[in-house]
């Protein structure tokens, strides 16, 4: 038998791992690893596992239908995978393992235990590339290294693209006879292992929610990428993330459906759709790098030297951001709607991130930590990118003189105050000009239910500066 395991990869159609399996007439099955202990030290969101789950269910009844059975293990920490695995191949038959390849450092361990522990049973793995369109490793410099420089790694990216292609597998055809499925809320152990398991509504889980979201993008906004993706207030962007990070939907199926909507693959800002192909590749980057520097998987900066940046760790000042009661009304609805919801704008990611950092000058670990423990589309080499990139000790980082002032930040971005007001009910009938920088309208009124703020910006952007300026020293 042929037993597939599935991580961040839960899909049918363009899943390597499950297409190269389901080659040849042998038995397959499938296998999902539920993990709470080792979820909780990763600080994965409550609202990412429940949407994980829901997919793997829906999942589990697809696999039923096409005659292949879906495998849960209830195991706490990876280090108990390997016997775990072992012990599972032992009980069905297995002589094949395939997954598609983990880029974190602590699943890259797992995964080699695992290898290590199959083989002592004459298990073959299989590791295959199914969470980037060019795998880590093959984009590379000139002189055979891999890039740590955004921009010539897009240009080499798009080459290499053009060269070799890609190819989107199908899903797998029907292998017998359709399979009972009982569904996980009917499993007392999943659900005493992780809670209440009822999914979000916002979040439709499946691959068809997936690519109806990409499709309507694609034929509704994709054209106006570039104009629109800045306000929250407009519907400007996929909202494809939590798809991606649990892999519903692969970026290998973004590219291509993006060309076929255009009828070519786009390759300069000039054309349309370059900029949303853009971010694919930034997603790739961030990917590659997580490969090529191990460290990051870790809680080290990129720029090794700005670990000696002399950062807070104000609990109190933390809890006001985390709280969005910092005064600043764009960074307070961007808090506000991310605790609501599990996600946030990029922009407002950007945003909230240089104020955690450059105004409050905190350690960007803890806010990298609490986007993680809230985020649908929680994703480390996303995230601990975007992190490192607003901090200024990323790779592409801003200039650290480049200071995010969220007042005109809010002001450019949402100019008549829609997404504040509709967030931070307090400002929900100050006039849009008074919006961004409501405390004089406040006190003209009498009222005291919105705070003040937190920082002078203009002080906290001096101090941070001074911050970085004396690494040169």
């Amino acid at each position: 038998m042929k037993l597939v395991w599935l991580r961040n990869d839960l899909r049918l159609a363009d899943n390597p791992a499950l297409r190269h399996a389901c080659a040849g007439d042998e038995p397959v099955a499938v296998l999902f690893i539920i993990s709470p202990a080792q979820w909780r030290q990763h600080k994965m969101a409550p609202v990412r596992q429940r949407f994980m789950l829901a997919q793997v269910d829906e999942l589990g009844r697809e696999l039923a239908a096409l005659g292949i059975q879906l495998h849960l293990l209830r195991v706490e920490t990876f280090a108990e995978a390997p016997a775990a695995l072992a012990s599972l191949c032992r009980e069905q038959g297995v002589t094949q393992l395939y997954a598609n390849q983990a880029i974190e450092i602590d699943e890259q361990r797992r995964d080699h235990a695992v290898s290590a522990a199959l083989a002592e049973q004459a298990v073959g793995c299989h590791w295959l590339n199914g969470c980037c369109v060019l795998p880590p490793g093959r984009v590379l410099t000139g002189s055979g290294e891999m890039f740590k420089v955004f921009t010539p790694f897009s240009r080499a990216w798009l080459k290499a693209l053009d060269e070799e292609g890609f190819v989107i597998h199908r899903a797998p055809a029907p292998r017998g006879e359709p399979l009972p499925w009982q569904p996980l809320a009917e499993r007392a152990w999943v659900d005493e292992a992780l809670g209440e398991l009822t999914a979000d509504p916002r979040w439709p889980v499946g691959e068809a929610e997936a690519r109806r979201r990409l499709n309507d993008f694609l034929e509704q906004a994709v054209l106006d990428y570039g104009e629109t993706r800045d306000f929250p207030a407009i519907a400007g962007t996929s909202v494809l993330s939590p798809y991606l990070a649990a892999g519903i939907i692969s970026p290998r199926q973004c590219v291509a459906a993006l060309q076929q909507r255009l009828g070519y693959r786009p390759q300069s800002k000039a054309q349309p759709g370059f900029v949303w192909l853009n971010e694919l590749i930034w997603r790739e980057f961030y990917r590659h790098l997580l490969v090529l520097i191990p460290t990051l998987s870790m809680n080290r900066p990129f720029k090794p030297e700005t670990a000696a940046l002399p950062w807070s760790w104000d609990p109190d000042a933390f809890a006001a951001w985390c709280g969005g009661r910092t005064g600043y009304p764009i960074v307070d609805a961007a808090m506000r709607c991310l605790n609501a919801t599990g996600w946030m704008h990029n922009r407002l990611r950007m945003i909230v991130a240089s104020f955690l950092t450059k105004d409050l000058h905190i350690h960007w670990r803890l806010g990298e930590d609490y986007f993680m423990s809230r985020l649908i589309d929680g994703d480390l080499a996303a995230n601990n990118g975007g992190w490192q990139w607003a901090a200024g000790t990323g790779a592409d980082a801003a200039p650290y003189f480049r200071v995010f002032n969220p007042t005109t930040q809010g002001q450019r971005f949402d100019p008549q105050g829609e997404f504040i007001r509709t967030w931070v009910t307090e400002l929900a009938d100050i006039p849009a000009a008074y919006v961004h920088q409501p405390h004089d309208w406040l006190r003209l009124k009498g009222r005291q239910d919105y705070p003040a703020p937190m920082v002078d910006h203009a002080v906290a952007r001096v101090r941070a500066i001074e911050m970085f300026r004396s690494l040169e020293k």
